[in-house]
């Protein structure tokens, strides 16, 4: 339904919450570009001023990218996720994979404390999805489908902190890895992840530490 109000300011807020949904429910996910200008008037049915406010709100806040000729690309998926991704962006490798490590040491030895059925089904699910876009070559789909995995594990940690935490570093993690495996998938690098998953499986604690630990170093070798 078109959004309305009185006032024009909040109109803006309105627009703003609309699209900020739009991002965090993954309706448009990171690296996508957002409809046209006109489109979102047409949809929302408010004045072009009013979505233009709502969109550089929305650059300002680091969840856009307004590129000149070539439109609106999505960033970041939260407001923090946006200013961490700016602050971390250019830092050591090493700094990126060590926090990464950590993060997902702690998470999955925690899953593998707490996790239930439904989440060992999802993570059954979510490696075979990530087998199978390894298996089509795509470097940005293998992306993805790596980066749903680890989120997964780690939201078997049902630590909420640790959650939110890792899904507002998730946009530069992803970076980091996209940028790691570059635009060519080698066999010879393919990291399985099976023994982790059977590990959050078994509840075995250490096992599901020490190999989500792994997976990052091995990854920053590689760039040596």
């Amino acid at each position: 339904m078109p959004l309305t109000s009185p006032r024009r300011s909040a109109l803006a807020d309105q627009v703003i919450t609309e699209l900020r949904n739009q991002i965090t429910t993954g309706e448009w996910p990171v690296g996508s570009r957002i409809p046209t200008e006109p489109a979102l008037v047409e949809q929302l049915g408010v004045a072009r001023n009013t979505v233009r406010e709502a969109v550089r709100a929305l650059a300002h806040n680091g969840l856009l990218d307004i590129r000149q000729g070539s439109g609106t690309y999505v960033i970041a998926t939260s407001e923090l996720a946006g200013v961490m991704h700016r602050r971390f962006a250019d830092a050591d490798p090493r700094h990126i994979a060590e926090l990464r490590s950590t993060l997902e040491s702690s998470a999955a030895r925690l899953a593998a404390e707490r996790r239930t059925e439904r989440d060992v089904r999802q993570l059954d699910a979510l490696l075979a999805r990530r087998e199978q876009a390894w298996a089509s070559g795509d470097a940005e789909h293998f992306v993805t489908a790596d980066a749903t995995l680890h989120l997964a594990i780690v939201a078997a940690s049902h630590n909420d902190v640790l959650i939110g935490l890792y899904a507002d570093l998730g946009d530069l993690l992803r970076d980091w890895l996209r940028d790691d495996v570059g635009q060519e998938l080698r066999p010879e690098e393919h990291m399985d992840h099976a023994r982790l998953v059977e590990a959050i499986r078994a509840g075995d604690t250490g096992t599901a530490a020490t190999e989500a630990a792994g997976y990052s170093f091995k990854c920053l070798g590689k760039r040596a």
